[in-house]
Order: structure tokens, then C-alpha cells, then sequence
């Protein structure tokens, strides 16, 4: 995976979200131990957080989250390209996953539910 990869798809968050104060958590892959990821890091306010090496739990809530998006959406459809598939997942983050879908490991609401609640305190 290539950094730029990983800058973009956070960028798009960031953008999205408007996270403040974030714990940002990765893997120990090269991309993350960049002076570029901590730069974007830092100019962000986020907070990196690698794993120690081998250690499998630390992406539990994103395989989760994989698991959720194969059972529920991606193995129900075939797609003709990689175009509408990405604009399928897409929906299905945004339209659903964040705002509707219960997540039992933020107290049985949604990712919007739990943000605005938090926002707040």
C-alpha cells in the first residue's frame, strides 16, 4: 500500500468528519512510519498509534467492519466495474453504515449517533 493511498483516503476523512483530538491507529506498515505520515499527522491533529509487532487485536473494529461490509452488502451483488462498486460501497458507508447501522462496540448506535453525542460533552 502506497503512502499517498493512505494520506488520501485520511484526507477524506478529515474532510468529512472534522476529527479533533483524534487517536489515529495503524499497523506497522511502512506507510504509517514515515516522516510524511507524521508531518500530515501532526499538521492534522491527530495522533498516531502503531501496534506492536504481531499483535492481531488491534484491528478487531476494522475486521469487523469488513466482515459487516461482505455479509451485508458486497456478496449480495455482482458489479460490472470497478467504478460502480466503489460508488456501492460508498452508499453503503455513508448512506447506512454510519448513520443507521447499531455498532454493539459504541454502545449499540450508529458512528453519526455516537459523534454527535460526543461532540457535546
Amino acid at each position: 500500500m502506497h503512502k499517498e493511498l493512505v494520506l488520501d483516503a485520511v484526507m477524506k476523512a478529515i474532510k468529512t468528519r472534522r476529527p479533533k483530538n483524534t487517536i489515529i491507529h495503524s499497523d506497522q506498515g511502512s506507510q504509517y512510519g514515515s516522516d510524511d505520515w507524521r508531518r500530515f499527522c501532526r499538521s492534522n491533529k491527530l495522533e498516531p498509534s502503531m501496534s506492536r509487532r504481531g499483535n492481531c487485536w488491534d484491528n478487531a473494529v476494522a475486521e469487523s467492519f469488513f466482515s459487516s461490509l461482505k455479509k451485508e452488502r458486497i456478496k449480495k451483488r455482482i458489479y460490472n466495474n470497478r467504478k460502480i462498486a466503489t460508488a456501492d460501497v460508498s452508499d453503503y458507508i455513508e448512506s447506512f453504515y454510519n448513520r443507521m447501522r447499531r455498532h454493539q462496540h459504541i454502545g449499540g448506535v450508529s458512528p453519526d449517533a455516537f459523534e454527535a453525542t460526543t461532540r457535546k460533552q
